[in-house]
């Protein structure tokens, strides 16, 4: 197997968060350019059409007009953006203008690492050549089946697996530069079929990995849905952590497609809103004063009662940085920040 058995996120040699917070430039920034999707998979809430219609949520693709806006308004930043992340709620390969964001993004100067993340039903040479030439760092697939019944299962589509995997062969040929990573989620699969995964995928990616289903979304019940029982390990095989503050709002907020910015990247319900980047600029949002309420909310213990960090799910789950025993430190820090 050429692949490298590694999870999606860098868990060595990570910052340490308690000693560059507050900081003037987030770190990523979250854009959606989908809301919609293409797959009705059953462990998560976008899949469920009826659920998204009863929350009044907006459904549709970002216009190049409003990622224009984004992108143009890294400029009032001190730094450049580390990464900028196309993909929150939808599949990001319905829109269209996906490989002009791309390349928008990268000729700025003002963003160092694009990626994004596909269930990879769209996949093919036509769509994906202008994405690789546009110069995107990083494709990640999730594959949410090993043979055509397990994918209409999974994914509430109809699809030739065969096809699939064949496009996904073809995409890492033409990669060039882009790391193609490719993971499943492993409480559906059993032992065999993990080999399986491996067999198949394992020499058309750069990396690969196994994951396990987690409760992340506040108000969206897995267990209940998918009707799979949440094991004791983390998203990465990790254990299970009792974080406290949340590390994410201090180096990264997200976008939604149609301009409203969220809190976080998990808030599905776009409940949890700080700001329009229609009506302010990226700084201002991330200066703004919800933002900073938020952030001591967080720091003092509050986390439950906001909505949409209440009993959340990704800080138990996902190992997240860890910056509980800093909040009385960082409160004071962050006072001081002017900016």
């Amino acid at each position: 197997m050429k692949a490298k058995i590694s999870p999606r996120i860098i868990t060595e040699n990570r910052t340490k968060l308690e000693e560059v917070i507050p900081l003037s430039t987030p770190y990523i920034l979250l854009v959606d350019p989908s809301s919609t999707c293409n797959s009705k998979c059953k462990f998560c809430p976008t899949g469920d059409h009826e659920l998204i219609k009863k929350t009044g949520r907006w459904q549709g693709q970002m216009t190049l007009d409003i990622f224009h806006k984004i992108i143009n308004d890294l400029s009032e930043f001190d730094n450049s953006l580390k990464v900028l992340r196309l993909y929150k709620d939808g599949e990001p390969l319905i829109n269209r203008n996906l490989h002009k964001m791309i390349k928008y993004a990268k000729d700025s100067g003002k963003v160092d690492y694009v990626d994004t993340t596909t269930n990879g039903l769209l996949i093919n040479d036509n769509k994906m050549k202008p994405i690789i030439d546009a110069g995107i760092n990083k494709i990640n697939i999730s594959v949410n089946g090993l043979s055509d019944e397990q994918l209409s299962k999974f994914s509430g589509v109809n699809i030739n697996f065969d096809k699939y995997v064949s496009n996904i062969t073809s995409l890492y040929d033409m990669r060039e530069n882009c790391e193609i990573f490719i993971k499943t989620t492993g409480d559906y699969l059993l032992d065999y079929e993990k080999d399986l995964f491996y067999e198949i995928f394992g020499d058309i990616c750069d990396r690969i990995y196994i994951e396990n289903m987690s409760p992340c979304w506040n108000g969206f019940d897995v267990e209940k849905k998918t009707k799979v029982v949440i094991g004791s390990k983390g998203i990465y095989n990790n254990k299970l952590s009792d974080v406290k503050v949340c590390p994410y709002i201090f180096y990264q907020f997200s976008i939604n497609s149609d301009g409203t910015s969220s809190l976080c990247f998990l808030d599905w319900k776009h409940e949890q809103l700080i700001g329009d980047v229609k009506k302010q600029s990226l700084k201002e949002i991330w200066n703004s004063d919800i933002l900073k309420m938020y952030r001591f909310d967080n720091l003092k213990g509050k986390r439950n009662f906001i909505q949409t960090c209440n009993n959340c799910g990704q800080l138990k789950y996902g190992m997240p940085d860890n910056i509980d025993d800093y909040a009385n430190d960082l409160i004071n820090k962050i006072k001081g920040y002017n900016k």
